[in-house]
């Protein structure tokens, strides 16, 4: 598969190097840099040094240096492929797959366009009049109020001025109206004028070359941008909203100025790739005009940063719709773009914002609060949410609080459902006095944005908010109905999800409910003293079910977590010692008191009664006086609360109790290497930790589930 270089590009720029190679050598910062021992030769001094500017690597000892995509490939072992698709993951820039649909489309020799005598003039664009104010009396006035929608424009009102009105190009203002290369096939004057775009003349020099809709739209973006510069009146509107200049380069915001084909004219060889893009429509009658007219402009960015579409925005707030977003094309599917993704991942934005429109976007942006995005004019899908989730476990939703915007943060709740995970987090942002993001921070400032945002509601208090408001909470019915809807909504969570149970009882509680002793007596996860330590309530476990031990609880954990087939990079397993690879033993935990018990219980398991009370009290016997003395205070307390619960398997709890013993000895150990740096050992120990660490949460999410259906 061929992978486009500047896709390469992107995620090589976009990789969090520091903690891709973080997770095998210790960094320090050095300066501008981080400097620490070199992973691939074991160094004890220093050598390794991190760019995080450049995103580049070098070992002044060994000589190996890189980017993200070989440092995952020379040391992590993985193939180019492997560790492309890996960074992408990380970074949420999509790889291609497949060749991208046909993006070309025929250009013609000369313009469609054909002038007559005259035309709606485009000098309204300096004189600010409004088309139904139109002074040419050719043209019929019409009402700036009539509603109409994106999706029927062909019943667009002012079309039936445009279908019975003459027009020419002279009516078109000189700012953007092509001069002596007019009709030569060439882009016109001032697209031409800085070095960056002169290859353009050479792109166009034959008029039967396939044009490319990538490069169409940039040039109509660059056509848009000059428009907002020499068209104060529109340049005047952004700056009134609170935005700088150099904003307008970021986003590469723009105007389209009057006029019906001011496009057409623009780029007279380009028709029919304007058509595919939905940006040149057709009348009832069969004539071309412009979808986006008189209107501020938003270029619209795919994850590569290329212009894929356009979002306009009316000038006069009575104009309805008042934003229009191009239609989908073979390059702009809306259900896939986030407008400010691509501007939010160019500033390494490691949380992230869920807003309604441009301006919060542009706003947030302008205030430093990076990782604000906005959905194409539909509602946000779950794809969308699951990248957003997989650059952080925390999202948080900010929509306005008329009824509006909390319907739209509800469908957004009911969409996330299925992809929040246990480890994952929705929050929602309703701001004060009915504010949104952008009025919000010109009232109260960027840091009281922060604050707000800090302190988002977490999901759990936000459905028993929204649906409090919709149920009497006085009446049991009201409760009942409130409780079938959490009900309902938890079912959309992942299976095995523990926050379903969680959330139903939280909702329970706060409607005056309280636990059921009942399922309390069947959890296998009991808390039967809470001072006793995790290694005390094992100890006594394991007397109270000592064949237990029969099959190694540790080995079986170690075997079902995955560790017993660790993958490593070949220079790691040749340098690794058996003794490192080996399963953790009980030796290891040192732990005496229980090491003591399960040696005796190993020891002595042949020969154990039937009786469980009878065998706990032949394995006390033979325990140190210590351990003895220990567990007999415990035991008698632990034994009446399990024979009273009737809870007759202790293995689900043996099990768990093992896992945080696990973890707990994993986590000490790579401390302790930490601060004796051994690169390998620390290298297979982390890995040891991630493996127990994500069993550890699958096993925990299966529990609560099974919880779940008891209560049921």
């Amino acid at each position: 598969m061929s992978i486009p270089n500047h896709i390469l590009e992107q995620l090589n720029s976009q990789a969090d190097l520091i903690s891709i190679i973080g997770r095998h050598t210790t960094l320090k910062r050095a300066g501008n840099e981080y400097k620490g021992c070199c992973p691939f030769h074991g160094e004890k001094s220093p050598s390794f040094y991190v760019n995080p500017q450049k995103n580049i690597y070098h070992c002044f000892g060994c000589g190996v240096g890189g980017n993200a995509i070989s440092f995952l490939r020379d040391y992590e072992s993985l193939t180019f492929i492997e560790a492309v698709n890996e960074l992408s993951k990380q970074t949420g820039i999509e790889v291609p797959k497949e060749e991208q649909q046909n993006v070309s489309y025929q250009r013609t020799k000369q313009s469609t366009v054909k002038p007559t005598s005259q035309a709606p003039t485009a000098t309204q664009s300096d004189n600010h009049t409004p088309v139904g104010q139109n002074q040419d009396n050719s043209a019929p006035s019409y009402s700036d109020s009539v509603i109409y929608d994106d999706g029927h424009y062909d019943n667009y009102p002012p079309l039936d001025v445009y279908d019975s009105a003459p027009y020419s190009s002279e009516g078109y203002g000189s700012d953007y109206q092509s001069s002596s290369d007019s009709g030569n096939g060439y882009p016109p004057s001032w697209l031409t004028d800085t070095d960056a775009i002169t290859d353009l003349h050479s792109m166009d020099h034959s008029a039967d070359e396939d044009g490319n809709l990538y490069e169409l739209l940039e040039q109509i973006q660059q056509f848009y941008q000059h428009n907002l510069a020499t068209h104060p009146h529109a340049k005047h509107y952004f700056l009134s909203r609170g935005i700088t200049e150099d904003i307008f380069e970021t986003f590469g915001l723009g105007y389209a100025p009057f006029g019906w084909q001011h496009l057409e004219h623009q780029f007279p060889q380009d028709i029919e790739g304007l058509k595919a893009l939905g940006l040149v429509r057709q009348s009832e009658s069969g004539r071309d005009y412009d979808l986006l007219r008189d209107r501020v402009i938003f270029p619209i960015r795919d994850n590569q940063g290329r212009t894929i579409g356009f979002g306009g925005r009316a000038l006069d707030n009575e104009v309805k719709p008042k934003y229009i977003n191009s239609s989908d094309s073979p390059v702009f599917h809306k259900q896939h773009v986030l407008y400010g993704y691509y501007e939010s991942r160019q500033q390494r934005a490691d949380s992230w914002l869920v807003v309604e429109g441009y301006m919060d976007v542009i706003a947030l942006y302008q205030a430093g609060i990076y990782g604000a995005v906005a959905s194409m004019g539909t509602a946000i899908n779950e794809s969308q949410i699951s990248r957003l989730l997989t650059l952080n476990p925390t999202l948080t939703l900010s929509f306005d609080g008329d009824s509006a915007g909390q319907k739209a943060a509800w469908r957004t709740l009911e969409v996330a459902l299925p992809v929040l995970a246990d480890d994952k987090e929705l929050r929602f942002l309703t701001l004060p006095n009915n504010h949104d993001p952008d009025t919000f921070i010109k009232s109260q400032g960027g840091d009281a944005m922060r604050e707000q945002i800090a302190n988002a509601m977490p999901l759990s208090q936000y459905i028993f908010a929204y649906l409090s408001e919709r149920y009497d909470l006085t009446l049991a019915e009201g409760k009942a109905k409130l409780m079938s809807q959490v009900r309902s909504l938890t079912t959309a969570l992942p299976k095995g999800s523990s926050f379903r149970y969680l959330l139903n009882n939280d909702i329970y509680q706060k409607l005056g409910g309280k636990r059921s002793q009942n399922v309390e007596a069947k959890d296998a996860l009991l808390d039967f003293d809470g001072d006793m330590t995790i290694s005390q309530q094992l100890q006594l476990c394991f007397l109270f079910q000592p064949r237990t031990l029969i099959d190694d609880p540790i080995e079986i954990i170690w075997q079902r977590a995955g560790i017993n087939g660790l993958h490593l990079p070949p220079h790691i397993q040749q340098k690794a010692s058996p003794d490192v690879l080996r399963p953790v033993a009980w030796e290891d935990l040192q732990d005496s008191a229980l090491l003591d018990i399960v040696s005796t219980i190993k020891r002595c398991l042949n020969y154990l009664p039937k009786d469980a009370n009878a065998a706990a009290h032949f394995i006390l016997s033979n325990l140190k006086p210590l351990t003895q003395e220990t567990l007999s205070r415990g035991w008698g307390g632990f034994y009446k609360t399990l024979t009273a619960r009737n809870v007759l398997s202790l293995d689900e709890l043996v099990e768990n109790l093992v896992m945080q013993l696990l973890k707990l000895h994993l986590q000490k150990k790579m401390q302790e290497l930490i601060k004796n740096p051994d690169h390998i050992k620390l290298a297979i120990v982390r890995k040891q930790s991630q493996l127990l660490n994500d069993w550890l949460r699958a096993q925990q999410a299966e529990q609560s589930a099974q919880m779940v259906t008891v209560q049921s």
